[in-house]
């Protein structure tokens, strides 16, 4: 895809979104106007006519696009374009909306509306929803399953959401090896469409065992005589379902895969994993890490109530609270040096800003190895050394330089050392934190990026005051 076809479709998106809210907002105006006590009976063909223009507009978009329109729009303004989409779409809309939207959705949708929106969706697909969905609505949906897909959808149920099981599709193709590529290609041309992403073909023996994968680009090239077993691949990069699908995902990226089979411990062929599905576990690994990172408890509706969003912020929000009641206390210890010197006060700041920044990026960089697998708990220590080094020649720079302007501004050359030394110092402090909250979260089985930023900030904070203030009582007072 070019970049000109991106901003295209995004710019599409965008319009389409435009679009629709205007629809919306007109139609509002609209009720308000047939709500009248002087309103006839004409007044309600505009309205009716709206509403037919809004339902149009939507049965054109993809329902991703839907999904992302329903996100931007206010819960009252969401509920009708929802009552609008045409119900053979719910449930794929369902699957492309942010959690905390499909709660919204689900919510308001009656129990055989909400059995006649799965319908449309493959067993994988009613798996990804089902934790989601009233425990009746599982079982009637599951009922009109056949027994093969009843089967697949209680495989992928008995995983957690995080494992590869929990992920895998059962649509896909197998053959035998015994075979001649024209067979297989004869094979090919009964079916109507092959499954989505199927850019190989797997393997199988007689027990159902995987013995290897045959490209489709590597089919089409091939001698129509030729034996599967002659031409295709042996080393395959497969998975088992109780493996991390995020684990999945970073080999998928690595691999540059579309798509690979999932396999048990006797190498029985169970499902397979395609690339759509890891790109959503990546998103939604790096939504969670930017989450975690500010302190929040989960992805929040951006429209949800004021209550829900409350109990999302509130737990991080009192102990940051905490912190900086302590942080309050440590500058409270140096009153006196503060009243004594006032330009304390202006400078101490800059020190605990800096230290805040800089261990920051170092959270930042440690949490992004350890989510990538690029580091062990055992470098923790190698990968301290190097940001200790870091943070030293930073110091002396920046130090150096804010050292200088304390100099010029209030004439003490006294005070320009204390500031050098403080913020190299404070930098230290906070690549020692940078290193050690994650990798401590790491070890205790939390994520590495939960409350992270909220938690060096506390510490280069009070660090930054208990350094600078302490230097300046002892060299300056």
């Amino acid at each position: 895809m070019t970049v000109a076809f991106k901003q295209q479709s995004i710019d599409r998106l965008q319009e389409s979104l435009v679009h629709v809210q205007r629809l919306i907002e007109r139609q509002r105006q609209l009720e308000q106007q047939a709500a009248r006590p002087e309103a006839g009976a004409a007044d309600d063909a505009p309205l009716q006519q709206n509403l037919l223009e809004l339902r149009q507009r939507l049965a054109q978009l993809h329902p991703a696009d839907i999904a992302h329109i329903l996100e931007a729009l206010p819960l009252e303004d969401r509920l009708l374009a929802w009552d609008l989409t045409e119900g053979e779409r719910e449930g794929a809309v369902l699957l492309e909306v942010s959690d905390a939207v499909r709660e919204s959705l689900i919510e308001v949708m009656d129990p055989d509306e909400l059995v006649a929106a799965l319908v449309e969706l493959d067993a994988d697909e009613l798996a990804e929803l089902a934790p989601d969905l009233p425990r009746q609505v599982v079982y009637e949906a599951m009922g009109r399953l056949d027994e093969e897909e009843r089967g697949q959808l209680q495989a992928v149920l008995s995983y957690e959401d995080d494992r590869v099981g929990a992920l895998m599709d059962f649509e896909l193709v197998k053959i035998r090896a015994d075979v001649s590529c024209e067979v297989v290609l004869r094979y090919l041309r009964r079916f109507d469409e092959l499954p989505r992403q199927t850019d190989k073909i797997f393997v199988i023996d007689d027990a159902g065992c995987l013995k290897g994968v045959l490209s489709v680009r590597k089919l089409l090239v091939s001698d129509p005589e030729a034996e599967v077993a002659d031409v295709m691949a042996t080393e395959v990069v497969s998975f088992q379902p109780d493996e991390a699908a995020v684990d999945a995902a970073q080999a998928f990226e690595r691999y540059d895969l579309v798509s690979a089979p999932v396999v048990d411990r006797r190498g029985m062929l169970l499902g397979r994993l395609t690339v759509d599905a890891m790109v959503d576990v990546i998103r939604e690994e790096s939504d969670s890490e930017v989450l975690n990172l500010a302190g929040l408890k989960e992805e929040e509706d951006l429209f949800a109530s004021v209550m829900d969003s409350v109990k999302n912020r509130w737990s991080w929000l009192a102990i940051n609270l905490c912190t900086a009641f302590f942080a309050s206390r440590v500058i409270g210890a140096f009153e006196h040096s503060i009243a004594q010197l006032v330009a304390l006060a202006a400078l101490m700041p800059i020190v605990a800003g800096i230290g805040g920044n800089s261990g920051n990026q170092t959270i930042t960089m440690i949490v992004r190895a350890l989510a990538m697998g690029q580091m062990q708990l055992g470098q923790a220590g190698r990968l301290w050394r190097k940001e200790l080094g870091v943070s030293i020649i930073n110091g002396m720079v920046w130090g150096s330089v804010i050292g200088v302007i304390a100099w010029l501004l209030y004439g003490s050359v006294s005070l320009g050392l204390v500031m050098l030394a403080a913020m190299t110092l404070n930098l230290m402090l906070a690549a020692t934190m940078g290193v050690m909250i994650p990798t401590l979260m790491q070890k205790l089985g939390k994520d590495p990026a939960l409350g992270s930023s909220v938690l060096i900030t506390a510490c280069t904070d009070s660090g930054g005051f208990l350094i600078f203030l302490g230097l300046a009582t002892l060299f300056l007072l």
